[in-house]
């Protein structure tokens, strides 16, 4: 019998659902014969080059890693066998501000702190180089596992260019050293999710071992096409790191066994240089893009320069991570959501039986758990950070890179000076700028030296250092409005919006990726046909937002559009049900 639990860190109130087995879920989906197909032995493998899993010590760098942590805590609430296959990243990266100034440093992590268990080594060989011993870490939590591989100079993640050696170094141990791992601890996938194409390698990995046993080589291109899935999160195939042949015969193919396999990754270079996205789209026969969105723009070619085909699975989350507890309980309460986490055949009907009193009650909570977080956190100076309840909160929670555009709301001081003035508002802005990514630093210091020479902003405009899942979950629950402008068609999904509006908070957005799942979308939307036009929009939805909540009849309104219109999106149970029915349909 399996459990789960979500408790609220302040009031300590806690709600178990209880599921007896994966086979409850898999006869709500529709899908009962998984019983026989999934297995501890036979399990749902996910290969990610990062994860954002605090609790589990490992850290990601962004939206891909908290996604990949989501899936796996929502198939452990589920008893959904399932592994993952990751990198314990040794050395991890921290931020501070001092003086207008940014500074990283790092922090040492060790698997064992965490209480991951040693199981062996594998050896990454070389050309050239002495060859590496990756140690194998194993940690069991309810139906799932985390296999993950590490030596002291793995690095951390990201680390030097993305087409350099380091870079495929990191993504050959993952895939070879994960595919080692895993016969070392007795798995045998029943299929394989690569995310995102850095994880290519472990089907290449499974190519070679058919290969090397006697299968013929376009025997096993079917076969591992069949039980492989590539999840893309890259709009652009141009976008994709590439790689010289001598880079891999340096480090990918002195791990190759079978000179078939060798022989045919060494057809897929062009001119000598090869994007590995070609390697994920001639080995998978599943392919999903993250948002309906992504999965009808997302311009990949193969090698014959046919459009690669995207179904469309797009992102949720945990919400019994990311919801303020007493939230969920309203939610299961009133019937909105099932003990699954889905949305019930008449959610729509429930949603509306929730009230003004309840909307209130929930947003004085999350304002408390919120103040509750900033009080352990810095802002630009160096101070903690409290926010009367009775004051508007925006935020801005996410990666600082120019398509996010997080300098948008900055354009015109005398505009946000006003809204912030006028309805007693305040602005959180937290994310972290790229390694390397030179442009969005100078944006970053930018944006905090206007803010210190204006006592208004100054008073009002607060920028918090580190940001991470802790402060993210914090902002989704306490603020009132968050701000997502990504330039329109170049978010994949993004997710910290869905987190936003099923905490009850208002959202003011673009319609680019999953927000875009919903036509005409169902929330603020900022338009327009200019870049200037685009930010007046942002300023005038900036004022609605603070009028919508100061009345009740309009806030009640647009919380109950926003979730009658996302919840089915929002759902991470929803997410991994269909991709168990994409990967296992009926008829196969």
């Amino acid at each position: 019998m399996g459990k789960y639990s979500y408790a609220d860190t302040s009031s300590n109130q806690s709600s178990d659902i209880e599921i007896e087995d994966a086979s409850e879920f898999y006869d709500a989906i529709n899908r009962s014969a998984l019983t026989h197909q999934l297995s501890e032995t036979r399990p749902y493998v996910y290969w990610t080059l990062e994860i954002y899993d605090k609790q589990n010590g490992i850290k990601g760098g962004g939206g891909l890693g908290v996604l990949a942590a989501d899936t796996r805590r929502i198939a452990e609430q589920l008893e959904v066998p399932f592994v993952v296959v990751t990198p314990f990243y040794r050395s991890e990266s921290h931020q501070s501000i001092s003086n207008m100034t940014q500074t990283e440093y790092s922090e040492s992590a060790s698997p064992q702190d965490y209480s991951f268990e040693y199981i062996d080594e594998v050896t990454i060989k070389t050309e050239g180089f002495p060859d590496a011993s990756l140690s194998i870490f194993q940690k069991t939590l309810g139906s799932t596992q985390f296999i993950t591989i590490s030596e002291p100079n793995f690095g951390q993640l990201y680390e030097s260019d993305g087409s350099g050696d380091h870079r495929l170094y990191q993504q050959v141990s993952l895939g070879f050293g994960g595919y080692q791992a895993l016969k070392r601890v007795g798995v045998k996938p029943a299929v394989i999710q690569l995310n995102e194409t850095a994880t290519i390698f472990a089907a290449i990995a499974r190519l070679d071992e058919l290969c090397s046993n006697g299968m013929n080589l376009y025997e096993a291109i079917v076969y591992v096409r069949k039980h492989t899935l590539y999840t893309n999160h890259t709009l652009l195939q141009a976008a994709e790191p590439e790689f010289h042949i001598s880079q891999f015969e340096k480090l990918v193919f002195p791990n190759i066994q079978s000179a078939a396999v060798a022989h045919w990754v060494r057809e897929q270079f062009t001119d000598g240089m090869l994007r590995p996205n070609m390697l994920a789209i001639e080995l998978t026969e599943a392919k999903n893009g993250v948002s309906k969105l992504h999965a009808r723009v997302a311009n990949f070619r193969d090698k014959n320069n046919e459009r690669v085909k995207f179904h469309a699975v797009t992102n949720g989350i945990d919400m019994d991570t990311w919801v303020l507890p007493e939230t969920m309980q309203l939610y299961r309460d009133k019937g909105v959501i099932d003990k699954f986490s889905l949305p019930t055949e008449n959610y729509k009907e429930r949603i509306a039986d929730i009230s003004i009193d309840d909307i209130r009650q929930m947003k004085s909570l999350g304002r408390q758990e919120l103040n509750r977080v900033l009080a352990n956190r810095k802002d630009q100076y160096g101070n903690p950070i409290h926010l009367p309840e009775e004051a508007f909160v925006f935020d801005f929670k996410r990666r600082f890179v120019n398509y996010k555009r997080p300098y948008l709301a900055f354009e015109r001081l005398d505009s946000l000076r006003q809204i912030l003035v006028d309805y007693n508002a305040h602005y959180l802005l937290a994310g972290k700028v790229h390694q390397g990514d030179h442009m969005m630093y100078q944006h970053l210091m930018d944006i905090l030296k206007t803010i210190d020479a204006d006592p208004i902003l100054r008073e009002r405009v607060h920028y918090l250092q580190d940001y991470d899942e802790e402060l993210g979950r914090a902002m989704s629950i306490g603020a009132d409005a968050a701000i997502n402008v990504p330039v329109i068609g170049l978010e994949a999904c993004g997710t910290s919006w869905e987190k936003d509006i099923a905490n009850l908070k208002l959202l003011i957005s673009t319609s680019d990726g999953g927000v875009a799942d919903i036509k005409p979308i169902a929330c603020l939307e900022v338009t327009g046909s200019s870049y200037d036009a685009e930010v007046s929009s942002l300023y005038t939805n900036m004022h609605k937002a603070c009028q919508i909540v100061g009345n009740d009849f309009m806030l009640e309104g647009h919380i109950k559009k926003q979730l009658t219109a996302y919840l089915p999106t929002i759902s991470g149970s929803r997410m991994l049900k269909d991709y168990l029915k994409f990967l296992f349909p009926e008829n196969k």
